[in-house]
């Protein structure tokens, strides 16, 4: 994503918001990749704060949801809501994720979420990219190898981590 909007000329910040990853050494470990790569390339990096308790809260009684499920579209809807206001705070007219990249989360649902987040801010635009297509996915992961990037098997939450134990197991990880 961050070498194809380069590429388009685009001046870019990481806003890294995720109250949803479990347990903590995990979002450290995640955080810091994107640290990394951030600083690499010249690009600011703004931390959003581990929030798990409002997390938690916005999911409360979607336990045991399935991915991609209701408990899914709470988490977006509460990540985007954070990512817009940072966006309308910082003068921001555009932001998008990374979250509609990933096997393990439904492009629509994502980008609902995001239009949603945005439309709480006059002339706030959520960005709606496949970027999965045109060689994306496969870009993104040459991308993760040439870096040395760390690859989590789950989503991030403790729900998902949870549910992905048993696949793991018997050999049944992929959620394509």
């Amino acid at each position: 994503m961050i070498e194809a909007m380069r590429k388009a000329g685009l001046d870019l910040t990481i806003f890294f918001y995720n109250p949803n990853i479990h347990p903590r050494r995990e979002y450290e470990i995640r955080k810091q990749e994107n640290i990394r790569y951030a600083r690499r390339n010249g690009i600011p990096f703004f931390d959003g704060d581990y929030d798990t308790e409002t997390w938690f809260e916005r999911v409360k009684g979607l336990e045991h949801e399935p991915e991609r499920g209701e408990r899914c579209g709470r988490c977006f809807d509460l990540r985007f809501e954070r990512s817009a206001l940072f966006a309308h705070e910082n003068g921001f007219k555009v932001f998008t994720s990374s979250l509609g990249f990933s096997r393990w989360k439904r492009l629509e649902q994502v980008n609902e979420s995001g239009e949603r987040a945005a439309s709480r801010y006059p002339g706030l635009t959520y960005w709606t990219h496949n970027w999965r297509k045109g060689g994306g996915q496969q870009r993104g992961i040459e991308i993760s190898r040439e870096e040395g990037f760390y690859r989590q098997g789950y989503c991030g939450c403790v729900y998902s981590l949870r549910d992905m134990r048993p696949r793991r197991e018997h050999g049944k990880a992929s959620m394509e």
